[in-house]
């Protein structure tokens, strides 16, 4: 699916999420720098009830919003990192993992998990962005 939305429509996104990810799971943001990665968390943790400051992970590497929000950016350090310091198996916790800069590797891992995931590709169209999103 393919969304093509302004930053008051954000929401929707949310929307899209809880239904392709009903219980829960992972969403992989890819993106280039500055394409809204974390505008996009910002609004999806809003939209879900949860009024908490979201800021990017970037020297965190996680950050936990209310009670099953989770937000990582594997950017600064990369995959390798991540899997070093056993973060892989966060994404196991209920609630939902959204992960900045994921790419294939992340992704064939989640699947040979069987952990619930979806793909956001985002794309910069002027003021608005293509949001486009399948499951992984």
């Amino acid at each position: 699916m393919t969304l093509e939305l302004g930053l008051d429509e954000l929401p929707q996104i949310a929307e899209t999420i809880k239904t392709m990810l009903p219980g829960g799971g992972v969403v992989v943001l890819r993106g280039d720098l500055a394409a809204g990665k974390t505008t996009l968390v910002k609004s999806v943790v809003k939209a879900f009830g949860v009024d908490e400051a979201v800021t990017s992970p970037t020297f965190s590497l996680q950050q936990c919003y209310g009670e099953g929000i989770f937000h990582y950016d594997i950017y600064s350090h990369g995959f390798e990192h991540f899997l070093s310091l056993g973060m892989f198996e966060e994404l196991e916790r209920e609630g939902y993992h959204f992960v900045e800069w994921g790419d294939a590797s992340l992704i064939a891992l989640l699947k040979a998990a069987g952990l619930p995931a979806i793909v956001i590709d985002i794309e910069k169209c002027g003021e608005r962005r293509r949001y486009k999103v399948e499951h992984a």
